[in-house]
């Protein structure tokens, strides 16, 4: 079972995307909703739609990319806890400490690529801007959407590792006198 404490955000901001999180999260419904109606006109009424499938994947893939960002500020990313559950909490703060720079060294690197293929999806290599869409029929800007939010969450997430190292450094020092 959880430890009350580690349900409880870090910061401000960890606060500010736990709230976030948890008010976007109906458009997991939403999804469900026109998923449904899809199936609805393409069987029964032998009218399928052109949007559905395309904004159920858009909304779907946004979700998951913000949960990164949710993961990290609940507590509840991956982590190895067949070591982490039994080693001593000085030891377990070593670990977090490693855990946040890598994690940072990984959003950054991650960052940095994102922000190519970012640029690539909003720009024409000759500078005019145009939105990269779809291709499909009906042609949506989703591909530039998500991308801008791929480097978005990595830019908040790379924040996130920040603040939660030098939170994490606070407490060993604080610790050690």
């Amino acid at each position: 079972m959880s430890n009350p404490e580690e349900l409880q955000p870090r910061n401000r901001l960890d606060a500010g995307i736990i709230w976030a999180g948890n008010a976007i999260s109906v458009l997991f419904l939403f999804t469900v909703l026109i998923s449904f109606y899809e199936v609805l006109m393409r069987y029964v009424f032998n009218a399928p739609t052109i949007w559905v499938h395309e904004t159920a994947s858009f909304i779907g893939g946004s979700l998951f990319v913000i949960g990164g960002a949710y993961g990290l500020a609940t507590d509840k990313h991956v982590r190895v806890v067949l070591i982490y559950d039994h080693v001593s909490e000085r030891t377990k703060q070593y670990l977090n400490v490693f855990h946040h720079i890598m994690g940072l060294l990984f959003t950054v690197l991650l960052s940095i690529a994102a922000w190519t293929m970012t640029e690539g999806a909003w720009y024409a290599p000759w500078g005019e801007m145009r939105l990269e869409t779809s291709g499909s029929a009906w042609d949506p800007a989703y591909p530039a959407l998500l991308k801008a939010l791929i480097f978005g969450t990595l830019c908040l997430m790379s924040v996130q590792f920040v603040l939660h190292l030098i939170q994490e450094i606070h407490d060993l020092v604080k610790k050690n006198k």
